[in-house]
């Protein structure tokens, strides 16, 4: 029987050993990397190279779709399977977009799991099918990526200034960035924007 090896990078560390010691009982999977940072998983999977990267979605150092992106550049035959705690539609867009093989949420059963890592190192594309038909008929985001880019830096906090340093634009331009999202989202204020957007799933 070939052997699925499996690379795990979710930083709850209850979660995550609870995930190994699952994976370990399956004959066909060995769990080669367990991993609690998304800025390690590129490096420890260019070191010991798994079939399928199982990613956590909200990772310290680098998020899981970041991760699994620069995962896919750096090593095309290793395929990812997102594990999320929230079924945002959003969120699935954007994992789709990020070419992830497969999403699941958190609380799937245990044997949803091991059917799943299978499916995903076959290379098919599994994604729970209640959360596929909600982001099918949810609203497109109306924001440009880089209106994304600056609603993000404001989710963490930075002001006009700093948003403008970190993308290299004017001040100003933030400013005209941030009273053109808050006009699409139908948002009272800066902060409601961020709220519609991390419900909606379209920021992390």
């Amino acid at each position: 029987m070939p052997c699925v090896r499996i690379l795990i990078a979710e930083d709850m560390h209850m979660i995550r050993g609870a995930l190994v010691a699952l994976l370990e009982l399956e004959p066909d999977f060995q769990v080669v990397a367990s991993l609690d940072r998304g800025d390690t998983i590129v490096q420890a999977a260019l070191a010991s190279p798994p079939d399928v990267a199982i990613i956590d979605i909200d990772l310290p150092g680098l998020d899981g779709l970041t991760a699994a992106a620069d995962l896919r550049d750096q090593l095309p035959s290793c395929r990812t399977l997102i594990l999320t705690s929230l079924g945002r539609p959003g969120t699935l867009r954007r994992a789709l977009s990020a070419q992830v093989t497969g999403f699941l949420l958190k609380d799937a059963p245990p044997q949803q799991l091991a059917a799943a890592v299978r499916s995903v190192a076959a290379g098919r594309r599994v994604i729970d099918p209640q959360l596929a038909l909600s982001a099918w008929d949810s609203p497109q985001n109306p924001l440009s990526p880089r209106e994304l880019e600056v609603l993000r830096l404001a989710a963490r906090g930075a002001d006009a200034a700093e948003i403008a340093g970190c993308l290299f634009l004017s001040k100003g331009t933030v400013l005209n960035y941030l009273t053109a999202i808050v006009a699409k989202l139908g948002a009272r204020n800066r902060i409601d924007a961020i709220r519609i957007s991390e419900e909606a799933g379209w920021i992390p």
